[in-house]
């Protein structure tokens, strides 16, 4: 028997908790009345099995399970979104269209944001996005199936032109409970070095830049590489061990205190985000209205 699909209704709702760090802000985030959200969570446990939410009278937090499948959840909502762009390019195939690939952190976290004001400026144009690790994304634009990448890898390869288009820190972080998250002075790098770490797979540009930092310190084995900045965060919620990720991708877990930042000190994690395309000239039009708009709004993102 085919069991019953969630509601994307109730998983943008959960994956708001998460951003939100309660069941009331996350509602409003959404649009829904806080009973109805409450109810919505309880048939969505009821469905899965599983309790999601930790209710409390402070406030309400995930569970372990709830942080799992709010990784998930984004996943399938992802999925959604691309579905509604596809459709509606199936409907526009004659307006301008652009196909852009992205780092992980960047198309997460940045581009969004960039895509809304180029719809706003240019309401008939179309973007399709492809999202890669960054050692994929100079592929997809060497290759010529994307005039235009977005990455944060520190190392740019030959044949490529870049621009900085916004800045960006990595940061170490632990779950809670973690002996780190008690800490009262800095860590060393060679501390950092000599722990295994949950970390990105090799291409990406958060593994590149940590690789990078930690080069000459004779950093031991990961305890997990991972192919995601959100499997990251869960592995670390789950006490498998700190990880260094970009700020951007760790923000609400600090702020909803499921995460801990740790200081490191002499150790330098910023790192820049890039727009990358085949020489001689920067793609014109659309690609070249995007690039405008990343500078512009990273210039404003600290």
């Amino acid at each position: 028997m085919k069991r019953p699909w969630p509601d994307l209704a109730v998983l943008d709702l959960l994956v708001a908790v998460s951003e939100q760090g309660g069941v009331g802000a996350a509602a409003r985030t959404v649009g829904m009345a806080q009973p109805n959200a409450t109810r919505a969570l309880n048939r969505l446990e009821d469905q899965l099995g599983l309790t999601l939410v930790r209710r409390g009278r402070t406030g309400s937090t995930l569970t372990e399970e709830g942080t799992v499948v709010v990784d998930w959840a984004r996943q399938v909502l992802t999925a959604a979104d691309q579905l509604i762009i596809g459709t509606e390019a199936l409907h526009a195939r004659h307006r301008t269209e652009l196909s852009v690939a992205a780092s992980m952190t960047v198309a997460e976290h940045l581009l969004p944001a960039w895509l809304a004001e180029l719809r706003r400026r240019e309401p008939e144009s179309r973007v399709s996005v492809a999202v890669h690790n960054s050692e994929d994304v100079f592929d997809e634009v060497r290759a010529g199936r994307c005039p235009i990448g977005f990455v944060e890898s520190p190392r740019i390869p030959r044949g490529v032109q870049s621009l900085t288009v916004a800045h960006d820190r990595l940061v170490v972080v632990v779950a809670s409970d973690h002996r780190w998250a008690r800490r009262r002075r800095p860590l060393t790098v060679t501390e950092l070095a000599a722990t295994p770490l949950v970390v990105r797979e090799q291409g990406s540009g958060t593994r590149s830049t940590l690789d990078a930092a930690l080069h000459g310190h004779d950093p031991v084995p990961p305890t997990l590489e991972l192919s995601s900045n959100a499997a990251v965060r869960a592995g670390v919620a789950s006490g498998a061990g700190p990880a260094v990720l970009s700020v951007l991708a760790v923000h609400s877990a600090l702020r909803s205190g499921e995460l801990r930042a740790v200081p490191v000190e002499g150790l330098d994690l910023h790192r820049r985000m890039r727009a990358v395309w085949l020489p001689p000239n920067r793609p014109g039009g659309a690609a070249d209205a995007l690039v405008r708009i990343a500078q512009q709004l990273g210039s404003h993102q600290h």
